[in-house]
Parts: structure tokens; sequence; C-alpha cells
């Protein structure tokens, strides 16, 4: 322990710990988001259809859009402030932060979502799909209260309680389920339009995340300056560093702005894709509706599914920022290149088989959850979706590694590289192959991104790649597991449902997988169990330790 006229401090290790419970808290969360997020897919799926859902997922690229550009990038640089002013005991000012950062969010989220609310008509036709307008004003007033929520979220973090931030999540996630499905049934029931049904599905994710923000809200009224003032005296409530108001705000811009922009980029694409691929789907001779079809399926059943495998990649993302900063700061460049490797090979032994496994049993795996025809029509476009899997969980490490190594911009070049690839390769694929030119145009997206943050890293780090160990025998393995599932797949199916022979298929694939990663050593058992030992929180411990500092 460090004891400062401000507070005591905690060693390393209580904070390294303190770290991988949040990073642990957040990745369960994400997955159960993830989970609750396809489930409401499905019953939806069923509800409106594929036209439906083509409404749905436009008004949602819009409102992405904006999520982004209004919360992607201020609570990073709200949390890493009011951490840096705890670090120091300077309790009062990060509560300056905080209030300052509120009023920001509060004042962006309502002139976005009175943006979205008068003029969903524009919306709607910049990307060419007037019928998702009123889906567009359903999904106005979210924006609002996931600003108010980024605020007080941006706090928990910069406090170190990541509990708050995991549970507001699932609120939203929940309710969005909840709401969303219910009032979309009730609409059908009412004999309402297919426009009007997603409209009601909309609904369901303003309902969840006005309740999200309550939960936060009243979590911080209930908890007030607590979490602050863990570990701190009173004398840090007096003390302040005299910042002003302007210099927080240019702080807050300087942190905010690369990763806004990074983030944004892809939203940015992805709602020019929207408009690119129903506009010239419309052009081709195609009615609206029909667009809206092919659109709608492709969004709601191969697009999801391409978005699982990362998941399980950012919680490592997540914790290499930290690591291979104090690596870099302590001048142990070789104990950060060894951190480097390490996190490119777990994220290609997670993403790899994930990506050729969704590749070879596309449509069996799509059967499992919607409706067969929907299945059937999107499985050739996640055969060709999947494989960006891979590409988006390198990219994943890649970019922490950047941040970590203070070329946090870089990642901001790539993805518009990328961004412009993606705009370049959709007005020709589309003309050329329909719908089928959207997931090639992705891949070949997050391709170009993903060599050029490569050369960025090993220019930054001078690292130099273990071929073998990172990419070849990952790749084996996941060639093997994957003829594994195929082969097993098309022998069971005459004994088996198709359901449960899907899933006997993927568990097979899954044994071969683990036992050749095992065996060839591209994992060892000291690596499994260090790693299962970060993981154990000691709650009682850190418990103890909470009521010293209180007392």
């Amino acid at each position: 322990m460090i004891k400062t006229r401000s507070g005591t401090f905690k060693g390393s290790e209580n904070k390294s710990h303190t770290f991988v419970s949040g990073v642990l808290i957040l990745t369960v969360s994400g997955l159960l988001v993830k989970i609750a997020g396809l489930l409401f897919k499905i019953p939806m799926n069923y509800i409106v259809g594929d036209t439906g859902m083509g409404y749905y997922n436009s008004a949602y690229s819009v409102y992405t859009l904006f999520y982004m550009l209004s919360t992607s990038g201020l609570p990073v640089a709200m949390s890493v402030m009011i951490s840096e002013k705890r670090s120091v005991g300077r309790i009062k000012a990060a509560k300056l932060i905080y209030k300052i950062a509120l009023w920001v969010f509060l004042v962006i989220g309502l002139g976005i979502s009175l943006f979205m609310l008068l003029c969903p008509g524009t919306l709607a036709s910049l990307i060419r799909s007037e019928k998702s307008a009123l889906s567009i004003a359903y999904a106005a007033p979210t924006v609002f209260f996931i600003c108010v929520a980024s605020a007080i979220r941006g706090y928990f973090q910069g406090c170190g309680n990541m509990v708050p931030t995991a549970v507001s999540q699932l609120i939203e996630a929940v309710g969005k389920l909840v709401f969303g499905v219910l009032a979309s049934a009730y609409a059908v029931r009412m004999g309402y339009g297919v426009h009007i049904v997603a409209a009601y599905g909309v609904a369901g994710l303003t309902v969840g995340s006005f309740f999200g923000t309550v939960y936060l809200l009243i979590v911080k009224r209930r908890r007030g300056d607590r979490d602050l003032a863990c570990g701190h005296t009173l004398a840090g409530f007096r003390e302040s560093d005299g910042a002003k108001t302007a210099d927080i705000l240019k702080r807050f811009v300087k942190i905010s702005f690369p990763i806004t922009v990074s983030a944004s980029v892809m939203s940015l694409t992805s709602m020019i894709d929207t408009a690119l691929i129903q506009r010239i789907l419309i052009s081709s001779g195609m009615t609206e509706e029909t667009a809206a079809t092919l659109y709608g399926n492709y969004t709601s059943l191969a697009v999801p599914m391409f978005n699982l495998p990362p998941v399980l990649v950012y919680p490592i993302a997540y914790a290499l920022v930290p690591a291979i900063s104090a690596a870099f700061a302590a001048g142990e460049r070789n104990v950060a290149a060894e951190k480097i490797q390490s996190s490119l090979r777990y994220a290609v032994i997670i993403g790899l088989p994930c990506a050729l496994g969704l590749t070879v049993l596309a449509d069996p795996i799509l059967c499992l959850f919607y409706k067969e025809a929907s299945a059937h029509m999107a499985a050739p476009l996640l055969v060709c979706l999947a494989p960006s899997s891979f590409f988006v969980c390198i990219l994943a490490v890649t970019n922490s590694v950047l941040q970590a190594c203070g070329q946090e911009k870089k990642p901001v070049v790539s993805m518009l590289v990328g961004a412009l690839v993606k705009c370049v390769s959709s007005v020709f694929l589309l003309s050329e192959f329909g719908i089928s030119g959207a997931p090639i145009s992705t891949f070949m997206c997050y391709f170009a991104v993903t060599v050029i943050n490569f050369a960025f890293v090993v220019k930054h780090t001078g690292i130099r790649l273990r071929f073998r160990e990172t990419f070849l025998t990952p790749l084996l393995g996941s060639v093997l597991s994957s003829t594994t599932a195929l082969v097993g797949y098309k022998f069971l199916s005459g004994y088996l449902e198709g359901e449960v022979c899907c899933v006997v298929s993927i568990l097979l694939a899954a044994i071969v997988y683990a036992g050749f990663i095992y065996f060839s050593g591209a994992v060892d058992k000291d690596e499994i169990l260090a790693l299962l030992g970060r993981m154990i929180n000691k709650k009682g411990k850190r418990k103890l330790e909470y009521s010293r500092t209180e007392t």
C-alpha cells in the first residue's frame, strides 16, 4: 500500500485484479446482450418477416450512426479523466468533470433526438427507404436516453465500477426484446402495415434504453460519491487542481475525437451501404418492398451471426491496452512484444475456427434459429460474410496495440481507407451481383483495414511475428475441425433431425479443434492455468479492503 495526504492507494496487483474483474463483468454482459439481441430477431423475423426487418434495420443503421457519433468517444474520455483525478486524490476535480460531461451529453442527446424526430422523412430518403421514416422517428428518443446513460457509465467506469454499466446494458437488451416483440405482435393483431409493425418493434429499443437509464440514475443517486471516495480521505473533496471548464472540454475533445472518428467511420459506411444496397437494387428494377426484403434478410440473419465471434475477442483487446502501455512505459519492449504475440495468437485461435465453421455450416446454423425459407435465402450471404469476422477479431487486437503505443490516430487512417474500399466496391459489386455484393464488399473492406493495421503495428512496435505458431497451427486446426463439422453433418443427417444433427456436428468439431490446439502446443497447460488464476475473483479480500478504506 502507498499512503498520500489525499488518501490510500492499493498496489499494482490489486489494480490489475480489479481491471481483469471488470473485463470479465463486461464480457459476460456483452455475451448476454448479444444473446438477447439474437432472441429479439428470431421472433421478429417470424412476426414482421424479412420486409419488416428491412425497414427496422434501415432505421437502426441511422440510429447507430448517431449513437456512435454521440457516445463512442466521450465516455472513454470521461472515464480516463475521472480515473486520473482519482488516482491523485483530486475528488473535487473528478466531480466537476462528471458534471460538465453530463451537460455535454444532455445537449448532444437532445439535439440529435430532435433532429431525428423532426426530419425522419429526410433521413429515410437518404437511405432510399421512405417507409422506414416512422421507425426512425420512434428511435429518436433513444439517443437522448443513451447519452444520459453514457455519462453515468463513464463516471462509474472512471471509478473502476463496471457493474452498473453491465447491468444497464442488459436491461436495455431485455427491454428491447420484451417490449419490441410484444409491441410488434400487438401491431400485427391490429392489422397495421408492415412498416408500422417495424416501427412498433423499434419502440422496444426506446423503452429498453429508458429503463436502462432510469436504473443508472437510481444507482447513482443511491451510491452518491461512494465510488469516487473509495480509498480517499475527505481532503480530496476540498482539493482541486484549478482546472477550468474550457480546459476540461479541450481535453474531452483531444481524447474522444480519434476514438469517435474510428468508431463512426464504419457506422457511416454501414449507413451508406444501407442506402447503396436498396438504391441499386431498386434501380435494377426491383420494387422498394422487394429491396427491403432482401436487405432485411441479409441484416437480420447473416450480419448478427457474423458479429458473434468478435465478442469473444474484445475482452483480450480491452486488457491489452494497459498491459502494453505499462510495458512500454517501463522500457520492457520484449515483454510488450510477447503480449502482442500472445494476444494475436489467441485472437486467431478464437476467430479462425468460428469463421470457417459459420462458412461450412451456414445453412444448418441459420435453420436452428430462423424460418427455413429465410434461412435458405441468407445462407449464401453468410458464407460470403463469415470469413470477415476473422478479420474483425484481428482488427480489435491491432487497434488496441496501436492505442497502447500512442498511435491512436493510425486506426482512423486504416478505417477511412476501409470505408473507401467498402463504398467503391459496393457500387460495382451490388450492380454486378445484386445483394451478394454486400458481404463481398465487407470482406474487402475488413481485409484492407487489417492489412494496413498490421503494417502500422510492425512499424511502430518492431515486432517480428511467429507465423507458424500464430497463424499456421490454428489454420490447420480450423480446417480440420470445419471439415469434421461438414462431414459429420452430411453423415449424421441421415440418422438425426436437422437441428440435432447441426448441434452434434458443432460439438464434434469443437472437440477435434480443442484437442488439436492443445496437443500441437498452440496453447499449453500453464497458460490455461495462469488465465484461470487471473480470472478468479477473490471477493472476500476485496470486501475486506473496501471496509478498511471506508473506516
